[in-house]
């Protein structure tokens, strides 16, 4: 069965995009030329629409767009707000089930990358997230949207699977 994985690259001190989703502090360290791993594990993309439309730290450059400009394949975006049309291979959804099920369909056997902390957050609620995956940067950002936002809920448990320099990959325990 496909993997629905959190991605993200998170500051030290727990923020995954700075004030008003900035995201200008982000360098994901993959040089220009230089393929980032994740690009061959990740069938389709399920990303929340502030993520969609969001601030590309290589905006303008070869780099801007998904993994450094890497990934090509499809991207479903959640949205409360569907377009009339949408670009090549961007399919729009208005509800959580639907998008996840496109995004699994569109993944085959390999990884969805869920990108977005409200996401997330809702999969996590739906019990539909398996893992997270977690790219520390050192900065600190002081404010901004974080990693995981959900005052007054319970728990997460998280076992680790995988862990490296600036790096944790988690399973979600049910």
């Amino acid at each position: 069965m496909t993997t629905l994985q959190y991605q993200c690259a998170m500051s030290l001190d727990g923020f995954i995009a700075g004030r008003d989703g900035d995201m200008s502090w982000l360098d994901t360290g993959t040089a220009p030329g230089e393929t980032n791993p994740l690009v061959a594990q990740v069938g389709a993309v399920l990303s929340g629409a502030r993520t969609y439309h969001g601030d590309d730290p290589n905006a303008g450059t070869e780099q801007e767009g998904g993994y450094d400009g890497q990934y090509t394949g499809p991207t479903i975006v959640l949205t409360h707000h569907v377009p009339p049309s949408a670009p090549p291979g961007v399919t729009f959804a208005d509800d959580l089930g639907k998008a996840i099920e496109l995004a699994r369909e569109a993944a085959g056997d390999r990884l969805v990358s869920v990108l977005g902390a409200d996401v997330a957050r809702q999969c996590i609620a739906a019990g539909l997230l398996d893992e997270v995956l977690v790219h520390l940067i050192p900065v600190l950002l002081g404010d901004g949207v974080r990693l995981f936002d959900n005052p007054g809920g319970d728990p997460v448990r998280l076992e680790v699977l995988e862990s490296g320099p600036l790096m944790v990959r988690a399973r979600i325990v049910r």
